[in-house]
């Protein structure tokens, strides 16, 4: 770290304070079950053992040590190994500079956390539990990948000499054969073109770990431990044969013959092969590869069951024990070439699929790059002769690149290797090909039945070989237009290889000529045969798509490797050392595997753009052949053909996008033909969804017209699956869409070849019609292309002018449509086309205007809606149209719709209908939470509409709305309201120019109107349009709408007395989110008199007698009062003055505590009041009920405060109405208790800042002495949840200051207080403070022992029964603060409690439940726990459970006896009074 950085980092005090908290979440998270947040704790918990690895290892060790003791989670044994795995490197470090420093105890802790967690990590390894199997393979691989050797030398720890690894060795691969015998693969092979994917189990599918740590751990084994395994595995190998692990024994022998291939060799490779070349002797053959037919043939033979799996099996094994071999395989050369061709001469698909594996397999050992020594120990100067030094790509210092000087050895192909290759590629390849040829021709095999099968080896040859070599076999020759051909370009763009070269580009250039005939012959002949066609569209794939190969390769291993992994990386920041790094540090093997990866993704590359940018080269007329086989087969009848020919194709086409338009033709052609079936019409869909076919309609005008052309022209398909299909490529057209070329629009007129850009849109405008005979989706999709078209020559003035207007017409006549579709899409257009400009009245403006062709457009956009909106009946059609949008429930009255048309739209016609203004930030921008008027069917999208209407065509749209309007606002329809409101909304908020005051006066009036009218039903859809009037202009919302004053004068205007009380809550809700609406940082003098009106009346009617204003009243209250405070916060003093000392705060919480008393009081009294004078019980009556109306009020403003987010301005009122809150949840009025429960549900979980925190504790804690029991019960559970919320910024007095006051509630003179007290402590021992904690248990333990021995010498003495109950709660707060685990402490604690079942009631019942919960939660795993308890102690405890089901026997029975006399004395009083 650089020096003049030092001084912006944390100090070491300041980074131990910050690790001491951050640990403290640590500890919660440990052992979730959610895998993502413990993984994530895994991770810090790494990173930060690197910074203050004193008090973080032994965290790590502790908590695992703790999941190794816990039995009943099991979970937590998986985070816990998880969590040492991923802290390896520092714990071997950290123990290192203990050494050095003498610190003995901490290397005891470590070592032993390093050799615990590697002795039972075996015992982790089960087939039966894959996480914690994965989680031990982990571990085991970040402890090797930090040992520089392992066995090589004694002068190590003692857990590193070659003793204890060989015994551990012994060991662990006990367990993994253990582990490997009871493996069940996940699926079956399936058969056909599946054949060389063998399905693994989870340690090859979940995870890399498994391979992993088996080639990290075999690496770095001395020679003599290493043989000593080989030995081990090549007994288990030889003697088993395991078809459901077959890639997990494969992945085993690789890791050894990649460790050490001559010696591997001798004991598995050799010894497989001898086994397969036995088990062929005698079988039957097919004779389908070479040229002569043996004469043992037998058509009709099979192999037996055992005989195919054993093959299979072994096949596999070799196939993946090989991938590394390299030259060793020259060894077994002849061997190798008969096995595989027995593997394709055997009858049996199965065991020819392992062929098929096992020749691609020796190609790839034989002509690829790849590492040999990437795990093998390396001589760079270890650390302390034990650490293999890590290091970074990034080093830029002399000590970080040491370990760069030692490169891996590559295996680089000899010459004997690539004549070995060449050999195996000119018989499976070359020869195969011409095979498949004749087959083609000949038809030889027609007769006997034979030809499928022949064909199907053949190409699996074909393909095998191809696969083998990748690009190590030379790509195919494009052509030049400059006369050069077949001539191989020498510049390249990215430089790579996957291997040597082999063969040549005739040989790649020969096989495609004739593969292009077979794949015909089978598209004509063998059309049916899905397994044939899908070999030939791989083979074809292998041929063309040079290098996709090799990026699949890279991609599935980027995928699936874990080089990320917390386990192996050391982070840049690490003060265990001297120096911290350039960037994050890597063992040597994980970067050599980087450095792999990466040169085969340059190889994918190094071809792929060496043609792109060059527009001089083109594909080759066998390239061009092939693309025509692979469209052939992307419309095959069978989806599965389709799709391998689909992916393969778009592969293609993106490599040479020059191929594309011609295939565009082709398949937009297929979905305007009508006789086009359906198969065609499906795979035509599915490669015009390409993202490169989507991204060439950019940039070619003739592809995008036939494009559009073919979707709006194929609506006669019949087949469901076809037009689902074509929705679909439209739908994802439409959400990728990214505009049109400008070359397009330079060619606007149409040519002969090609149409231009006003042609095309001419005819999409004619299908966009209602009058047409188009179905209505395909209307809908003509007006959808009509707003994408004019969206994307916005950029063209020239054009975009020449059709705005009569765009803009078209979209507002479909306002009236009779389709519900295209009147959403008429929404979104025309919200998108107009302009937001005011309207220019005066004919000067219009003058100047001219000089601006914009303006222009929009006065002449105007002039035609103008048109169209004067059409007699037009205005008052369209909103009769945009009221059957809304679609309002019978039961609720709500819409169902988010935008109206849910119940008649899919999800592809929505997708089609919305754009891309929907997916912003929408109105409200604000935060909507008043329940009031929530639940509205108000559409801001319809409101935009008039807005934009009116500022584009000015007051003549403001007159029709008006004539139109008068129908609409009287009527009692609920949609007809909504539209009218919607409409309101936009004439208010237009702010347009002209005739304003006249327009502003009707339109005030129609305000107060809606005010004053007695409906409610509609009052959510009017508060919006309120709302939406006076939102704020601009982007940030802080310039005012002009009629914004007016609008607040309209609501500021008081009621009659006469009104109903539902117009007066409606008129307070108005006002409600009127106020939202105003930023208080740019308030005028005008709305802050406003605010200070309001208040004003708002505090006087705070008694008012109807509930649903007096709710109205606190939601109101709540956002005036917070934008005073925002508002002053702006500019000190200027409302404080205005408002006289913010008496509104004063009034709001004065005398609220003695409000409450007054109210628990006559609560209390009312149940034990005597008759008295009538007069004088009406008087306190009304007082009475005036001061709970006025709580209620308050418990609304509170709540709503809560609710809203805005209670951060008004804690300081809030904290004064704790008492109210605590002190009145049960009273006599339910209506206030119910209240006072939802202000507190919502007060727990608010977290206090500093300084209000002091004052919240001061206040809370003052409540422990209330009179009332209730609440002080209160006190408790609200302190349960405020404790924990306030955990990390508690001071410690503070803590232990709330512990006491819980700790003085255990001898309340209430019962339910003491238990309720004891259930908090319970829950607080759990993790709030582990000091406090430990000294409370031992407070607790010792206080009741004196009162045991106390009562033991004077059974009679002065203890009260609250004391000796609150002794025994203490106890039992310690017991069930650790359910299920079994801490050192508890038997102890447990007996302790046991001795106390003699005491009488309360104390005795407390004992027996608490005794009882112990046994319930410690049943599963009582068998294990009891031994930590002594004789006594068990003794003790079973008394007490047998004397508490006493205890409930001998009660049960007196409640018995009582019920019979008391029915003996009721029989005894009905006889002598019928006598």
């Amino acid at each position: 770290m650089d020096e003049k950085n030092e001084q912006f980092c944390l100090g070491k005090e300041e980074r131990a304070v910050f690790i001491k908290v951050v640990l403290k979440l640590l500890d919660r998270g440990q052992y979730s079950k959610d895998d993502s947040l413990a993984e994530t704790v895994s991770i810090a918990t790494s990173i930060l053992s690197y910074v203050e690895p004193s008090l973080v290892l032994p965290f790590v060790a502790t908590n695992f040590q703790l999941a190794l003791e816990t039995t009943t989670a099991t979970h937590q044994l998986k985070n816990a190994v998880t969590s040492v795995a991923f802290s390896g490197r520092a714990l071997l470090l950290s123990s290192l500079c203990s050494t050095q420093s003498g610190d003995s105890s901490m290397i005891d802790t470590l070592y032993d956390l390093i050799v615990t967690s590697l002795s039972n990590a075996l015992l982790g390894m089960d087939a039966n539990d894959p996480p914690k199997t994965v989680a031990t393979m982990q571990l085991i691989g970040s402890i090797f990948s930090n040992l520089a050797t392992v066995g090589v030398s004694d002068d190590v720890p003692a857990f590193l000499q070659t003793s204890s690894l060989s015994d551990w060795l012994h060991e662990f691969f006990c367990r993994l054969f253990s582990v490997l015998q009871n493996l069940e693969s996940s699926s079956a092979i399936a058969e056909g073109y599946q054949t060389s994917i063998m399905p693994g189990t989870f340690l090859v599918e979940d995870s890399p770990h498994y391979f992993c740590m088996l080639e990290i751990v075999l690496g770095k084994l001395s020679k003599t431990l290493f043989n000593q395994s080989l030995k081990k595995i090549a007994k288990f190998v030889n003697a088993n044969i395991l078809p459901g692990a077959t890639s997990e024994v494969g992945l085993l022998c690789c890791a050894c013959v990649h460790s050490y291939p001559e010696e591997a060799s001798v004991y598995l490779v050799k010894p497989i092969l001898m086994t397969i070349m036995s088990s062929f002797e005698g079988t039957p053959t097919t004779g389908y590869v070479g040229r002569e037919v043996p004469n043992n043939m037998s058509t009709k033979a099979t192999l037996s069951p055992a005989l195919e799996t054993a093959l299979d099996y072994y096949l596999r094994v070799l196939a993946i024990s090989i991938s590394y071999a390299g030259p060793v395989l020259l060894s077994y050369r002849e061997e190798l070439k008969h096995v595989i061709m027995s593997a394709f001469q055997a009858p049996s698909w199965k065991v020819n699929g392992a062929g098929d594996h096992l020749l691609r397999s020796v190609l790839g050992s034989l002509v690829s790059f790849y590492p040999l020594d990437q795990y093998k120990p390396f001589s760079c100067q270890s650390i302390a002769n034990i650490i293999e030094p890590w290091g970074c790509s990034k080093a830029h210092q002399d000590r970080e690149v040491e370990m760069l000087n030692f490169p891996p050895k590559w295996h680089d192909p000899s010459q004997d290797e690539l004549s070995f290759a060449n050999e195996l590629l000119e018989f499976h390849f070359q020869s195969a090909v011409e095979e498949l040829l004749t087959i083609c021709q000949m038809e030889v095999q027609s007769e006997t039945g034979d030809e499928k099968e022949h064909l199907k080896i053949t190409l699996l040859r074909i393909h095998s070989a191809l696969q083998g070599v990748m690009s190590c076999l030379p790509e195919l020759r494009p052509s030049y237009k400059d006369g050069r051909s077949k001539v191989v370009e020498p510049s390249f763009f990215i430089a790579g290889s996957s291997g040597s070269t082999v063969g040549s580009s005739e040989m790649r250039e020969k096989a495609a000529e004739l593969v292009h005939i077979a794949c015909r012959y089978l598209l004509k002949e063998r059309t049916d045969d899905s397994i044939l066609l899908a070999l030939v569209v791989r083979v074809i794939d292998a041929l063309v798509n040079y290098g996709s190969l090799e990026y699949d390769e890279w991609s599935s291993h980027v995928q699936a490797w874990k080089l990320e992994s917390a386990a192996i990386i050391e982070p840049q920041c690490n003060f265990i050392v001297p120096f911290h790094a350039q960037g994050k540090k890597r063992p040597r093997w994980a970067l050599v595997d980087k450095a792999h990866l990466h040169n085969t993704w340059r190889c994918s590359q190094s071809s792929y753009h060496r043609y792109r940018t060059n527009a001089n080269v083109s594909p080759s007329s066998l390239m061009v052949n092939l693309v025509k086989d692979l469209l052939d087969l992307s419309l095959h009848n069978y989806e599965t053909v389709r799709s391998y020919a689909g992916r393969s194709l778009t592969k293609m086409l993106k490599h040479w996008p020059s191929l594309i338009s011609d295939c565009v033709l082709t398949l937009t052609e297929n979905l305007r033909d009508s006789k086009a079936l359906e198969h065609v019409v499906l795979g035509s869909c599915s490669i015009l969804a390409s993202q490169t076919v989507l991204r060439h309609l950019t940039t070619d005008s003739a592809s995008l017209s036939s494009f559009i052309m073919g979707i709006l022209g194929s609506s006669h398909h019949e087949s469901i699956k076809c037009q689902k299909a074509i929705t679909e490529l439209f739908v994802k057209y439409n959400i990728r869409f990214s505009g049109i070329s400008r070359s397009f629009f330079k060619n606007s007129q149409s040519l002969a070849d090609r149409p231009g850009f006003l042609g095309l849109f001419s005819q999409i405008n004619a299908l966009g019609f209602e009058t047409n005979s188009l179905h209505w989706r395909y209307n809908l999709m003509a007006n959808r292309v009509l707003l994408l078209l004019i969206l994307a020559s916005r950029s063209e003035p020239d054009i975009y002018s020449q059709i705005l207007a009569e765009t803009a017409g078209h979209f507002l006549r479909n306002l009236k449509s009779q389709l519900p579709h295209s009147r959403m899409l008429a929404i979104s257009a025309l919200n998108t086309l107009l302009e937001g400009s005011p309207h220019k009245a005066s004919v000067e403006d219009s003058q100047q205007s001219l000089d601006h062709p914009e303006e222009c457009n929009i006065l002449s956009t105007g002039r035609l809606l103008n048109d169209i909106i004067q059409e007699e009946g037009f205005m008052n059609d369209t909103l009769n149209s945009l009221s059957h949008v809304h679609i309002i429930s019978d039961s609720d009255g709500s819409s169902k719709a988010s935008y109206g048309a849910s119940s008649f739209q899919s999800g592809s016609d929505k997708a089609i209908t919305y754009f891309y203004f929907d997916f912003s930030a929408s109105w409200p921008c604000t935060p909507s939470w008043i329940s009031l008027v929530g639940g509205g069917t108000f559409y801001s999208s319809f409101a935009k509409i008039f807005k934009r209407l009116i500022q584009q065509c000015g007051m003549p749209v403001m007159s029709s709305l008006q004539t139109a309007l008068e129908e609409f606002l009287s009527s009692k329809e609920r949609s007809r309201q909504c539209v009218a409101a919607e409409a309101m909304a936009g004439m208010l908020h237009s702010d347009v120019s002209g005739d304003l005051e006249s327009g502003s006066d009707w339109l005030m009036l129609q305000l107060q109107k809606v005010v004053l009218a007695p409906s409610v039903e509609s009052v959510p859809e009017w508060a919006s349009c309120i709302r939406y009037a006076v939102t704020g202009k601009e982007r940030s919302g802080t310039r005012a709408p002009v009629l914004r004053q007016k609008v607040l004068d309209c609501l500021c205007t008081a009621v009659p007395q006469s009104v109903a009380t539902s117009v007066l809550a409606k008129r307070y809700s108005f006002l409600s989110v009127a106020l939202i609406e105003i930023s208080p940082h740019k308030m005028s003098p005008a709305e802050e008199q406003y605010h200070v009106t309001i208040l004003n009346e708002l505090l006087d009617n705070m008694s008012h007698s109807s509930a649903q204003v007096r709710e109205a009243i606190g939601v109101a209250m709540c956002v005036a009062c917070s934008n005073v405070r925002l508002a002053g916060a702006r500019s000190p003093g200027v409302l404080t003055e205005q408002t006289g000392n913010e008496y509104w705060s004063k009034r709001l919480t004065d005398g609220v505590t003695e409000l409450s008393v007054s109210i628990q009081n006559n609560s209390q009294s009312k149940q034990l009041e005597l008759a008295s004078d009538s007069s004088t019980v009406n008087g306190l009556d009304n007082k009475e009920e005036a001061d709970a109306k006025r709580m209620e009020t308050i418990f609304h403003f509170m709540i709503a405060s809560l609710k809203s987010g805005r209670s951060s301005v008004l804690l300081d009122v809030i904290i004064a109405l704790f008492y109210p809150v605590l002190s009145l949840q049960e009273t006599s009025n339910k209506d206030l208790s119910l209240l006072a429960k939802s202000a507190f549900e919502l007060l727990k979980w608010r977290t206090l800042p500093r300084p209000f925190l002091e004052t919240a504790i001061m206040a809370i804690l003052s409540s422990v002495s209330d009179p009332n029991w209730r609440t002080r019960s209160a006190l408790l559970s609200y302190l349960r949840t405020f404790t924990y919320r306030h955990t990390f910024i508690l001071s410690g007095s503070e803590k232990s200051q709330i512990w006491q006051t819980i700790e003085k509630l255990l001898v309340d003179n209430q019962v339910e207080v003491r238990e309720h007290a004891a259930g908090v402590l319970a829950s607080l021992m759990k993790g709030i403070d582990k000091d406090l904690s430990k000294d409370f248990r031992d407070r607790s333990y010792a206080q009741a022992q004196r009162i045991l021995d106390t009562r033991r010498r004077t059974p009679k003495s002065g203890h009260s029964v609250a004391t000796i109950h609150g002794a025994v709660l203490a106890l039992t707060a310690s017991v069930l603060s650790v359910p299920y685990d079994m801490p050192s402490w508890l038997p102890g604690h447990v007996t302790l409690l046991a001795h106390f079942i003699r005491e009488p009631s309360p104390v005795k019942s407390t004992v027996t439940k608490a005794v009882a919960e112990f046994k319930r939660t410690h049943a599963d795993t009582w068998s294990i726990q009891k031994d930590a308890f002594t004789e006594d102690e068990l003794e003790a405890s079973s008394i007490s459970s047998i004397a508490g089901l006493l205890h409930t026997l001998m009660s049960f029975l007196t409640v018995l006896l009582n019920l019979r006399l008391q029915v003996l004395r009721d029989t005894s009083s009905s006889s002598s009074y019928f006598a």
